[in-house]
């Protein structure tokens, strides 16, 4: 299959590209940068340059695709402070896209995210799915992930990948390293509050591996989770670091949480486990990586590099 991987450069994208090319398929990556490209070239992938604002751009390769899978998120703007800039700029692509794929029957893939999809309890698939307001902050997201999921109607083989708060691995710079980083430098390993919060969480090659079931062979207004570990709670996350780090481990009180942890307070206290039992069962899929308390006591997360 011949298929178009916005963010095919990033984080997720990046593992993404090699387990497509390496079931078959041909990838063609998004590429806003020199730096971008050259990864994608010494991947295996074609270079479609441009970004996400280019939406004439993202339509003619869309059109020239098999499949897409839509993994970028302005990531940059959204954390100093423009997120509803990010939401809206996702938008625009995703609609820009499903309108080129529209009565093809192609798949299209949208990465979307976990963290506060059912405060407090254990979050399915079947949660979220009704429609969110556009221009609505963290709801305008879902309404985005809600617009792909109407694609269906339209033609469209569409579903939703949604990922936990952490898809973790070597080489990592998210939430896990900004942890590790704040705690090295305070010198004290925090969790906010009594530390109960819960995240899941999945391996990075894991999470790959559910982008390109989904391609192949997720139904028409699927919606997956990419969950391994349903719920680690944060107190767990920073004993592991405080250990490894040699420093000791403290709560931190919701009144002290923006100065110690920066833009990360916000999201330190969303209690957001969620299961993957219908991804599981739908695709077939099993994660086959470390687990993020295992993949923590690796030790990679703690070199200077």
């Amino acid at each position: 299959m011949r298929v178009f991987v916005t963010g095919a450069s990033g984080w997720i994208g990046s593992a993404v590209v090699p387990e497509l090319i390496g079931a078959g398929h041909q990838v063609t990556g998004l590429a806003r940068s020199d730096a971008s490209a050259a990864a994608l070239t010494a991947a295996g992938a074609q270079v479609h340059r441009g970004t996400l604002d280019d939406l004439d751009s993202l339509r003619s390769a869309a059109a020239a695709s098999e499949g897409v899978i839509h993994l970028a998120f302005k990531h940059d703007i959204a954390f100093s402070g423009d997120f509803q800039g990010a939401v809206d700029a996702d938008r625009r692509a995703v609609e820009a896209l499903g309108e080129a794929l529209a009565g093809s029957d192609r798949p299209f893939v949208l990465a979307s995210g976990l963290i506060g999809l059912a405060p407090g309890r254990v979050a399915t698939e079947q949660d979220g799915r009704g429609a969110g307001q556009p221009g609505s902050g963290v709801q305008g997201r879902l309404a985005t992930a809600q617009l792909t999921l109407a694609l269906a109607s339209r033609g469209v083989r569409s579903s939703v990948v949604r990922l936990p708060p952490t898809v973790h691995g070597e080489g990592d710079n998210g939430f896990m390293a900004t942890l590790v980083g704040i705690a090295r430098d305070k010198g004290v390993s925090g969790y906010l509050g009594d530390g109960s919060s819960r995240w899941p969480a999945a391996h990075r090659l894991d999470a790959a591996h559910v982008f390109r079931l989904a391609l192949e062979k997720a139904p028409a207004g699927s919606v997956l989770h990419v969950v391994a570990d349903q719920g680690v709670p944060i107190r767990t996350i920073a004993e592991v670091i405080g250990r490894q780090l040699g420093v000791p481990v403290a709560a931190i009180s919701p009144e002290d949480a923006g100065e110690h942890f920066g833009w990360l307070a916000g999201f330190l206290g969303a209690d957001s486990p969620a299961s993957s039992t219908l991804t599981r069962e739908l695709l077939g899929w099993q994660p086959t990586h470390p687990g993020l308390i295992d993949d923590l006591d690796k030790g990679h997360y703690f070199r200077l590099s």
